[in-house]
């Protein structure tokens, strides 16, 4: 017999099961003439993974930058050269133009390129023989042209003032003109072959004993049966160096001198490098001379004189000084650094080894201060400087650079010898 709902049967259902009933009930249902609207759908939350801790991501970041820094990649390398010295090229721009002025200083940049073809056409011609490539090229370029100069600019005025007060204005600006500027100007160039010999792209991997084969075997400065071989000082330095191409050390014996080669890869780098501190130099002077000629001119309006292109006697006279009559004096003095730089290189003898690159720095700096002094002669005494003392070392260039030229043509091309199996890196 069947129990209506409601009945005795449903009062002696358990009390789990009434609450498993009720739970599961439908919603009640909406009054009678109502519509249900539907609400919006619900979407399902976005499942997040738990972020890992701090010190965790520190390793992962690491290896990232390593990658991104890989001694192995020279592009990197190149990128970053680059966008510093694109920054250095925006702060000499803002120095020269704080001096010179908008104009001045689209004046000066006009003027000092006009002599720039005709020394890195001669330059150009000189590398045939050195076979610099060309990113290293543009890199002393630019560093001489952006870097140096803004070293030198920033360091000059320091030393002016600190001369100035200690030793008056007359004696302080003699020795800055004389001996500060030479050494602070001729040390910022050479900074530009020094980092090209930075071992930044040096990978060395010790198999054996934690030394490295290509250290020991080449540049050892012990010999097989025990005693020490002679000049082993200077080539255990070249070691921690980065092995060029244009900079192959000669091989070992009393009579072993530098190529050719070396030697016009050093006055082709110092030249270049020289090259581009002299264009940012003169755009400066002469846009600093067409300021003063400009302002002068304007003085002369103002009182009542008639101007005239003789007003410009200043813009005129930098720039034949400096454009016409010496384009090559800052190559000049950076060649001598150079050519100590390949020297120092590239001799198996040991002296010349240890003493080529001060020497050579030395040797430019005090061509350099001799040629600043000069300006202060008059122009007797300048012409008789540039006639004694320019004339003659810029001919022993030009001789040089022919005999290279020569020397070079008449010696068969060596290949260039592939890394050993002990080593990681090519040795260009």
């Amino acid at each position: 017999m069947s129990c209506p709902p409601g009945g005795s049967a449903s009062a002696t259902a358990s009390p789990g099961a009434a609450a498993t009933a009720t739970a599961t009930a439908e919603p009640p249902a909406p009054p009678t003439g109502t519509r249900h609207i539907p609400g919006p759908r619900l979407r399902r939350a976005p499942v997040t993974l738990p972020r890992p801790p701090l010190p965790a991501l520190l390793p992962q970041a690491v290896r990232v930058l390593r990658r991104l820094t890989s001694l192995r990649r020279p592009a990197v390398h190149s990128a970053l050269a680059a966008c510093a010295l694109a920054a250095c090229g925006v702060l000499i721009l803002r120095l020269v133009q704080r001096q010179t002025g908008t104009t001045g200083l689209l004046v000066g940049l006009a003027l000092a390129i006009l002599p720039l073809p005709f020394v890195l056409g001669s330059l150009a011609w000189l590398n045939r023989t050195a076979r610099v490539p060309l990113r290293h090229v543009l890199f002393c370029l630019g560093w001489g042209a952006c870097a140096a100069t803004t070293v030198a600019i920033m360091a000059n005025g320091w030393a002016s003032d600190f001369l100035i007060a200690h030793q008056g204005p007359v004696r302080g600006e003699t020795l800055v003109a004389e001996f500060a500027t030479p050494l602070i100007e001729e040390s910022a160039k050479a900074a530009a072959l020094l980092l090209l010999l930075l071992p930044f792209h040096r990978r060395l991997r010790c198999r054996t004993e934690r030394t490295c084969a290509l250290l020991a075997r080449p540049f050892s400065a012990i010999r097989p049966d025990g005693t020490a071989r002679p000049g082993a000082g200077p080539r255990r330095a070249r070691a921690r160096l980065r092995p060029l191409p244009y900079f192959r050390p000669a091989p070992p014996g009393r009579r072993a001198r530098s190529s050719p080669r070396t030697l016009a890869a050093g006055t082709v780098l110092g030249s270049i490098t020289a090259c581009g501190f002299a264009f940012t130099e003169n755009a400066l002077y002469l846009g600093r001379a067409f300021t003063d000629d400009q302002q002068a001119r304007l003085d002369s309006i103002g009182l009542g004189g008639t101007p005239s292109l003789r007003d410009f006697d200043s813009t005129v006279h930098t720039f034949v000084l400096r454009g016409l009559l010496s384009p090559f004096a800052h190559p000049l003095f950076t060649a001598l650094t150079g050519l100590g730089i390949a020297v120092a290189l590239t001799t198996a003898r040991r002296w010349p080894a240890r003493l080529a690159a001060p020497g050579g720095l030395l040797l430019a700096i005090t061509l350099h201060g001799s040629w600043n002094a000069a300006a202060g002669l008059g122009t007797d005494g300048f012409l008789l400087v540039y006639a004694l003392v320019m004339v003659p070392c810029f001919a022993a260039l030009v001789c040089f650079a022919v005999w290279a030229r020569t020397r070079a043509s008449r010696q068969p091309v060596r290949p260039v010898a592939a890394p050993g199996p002990e080593t990681d890196f090519p040795s260009a």
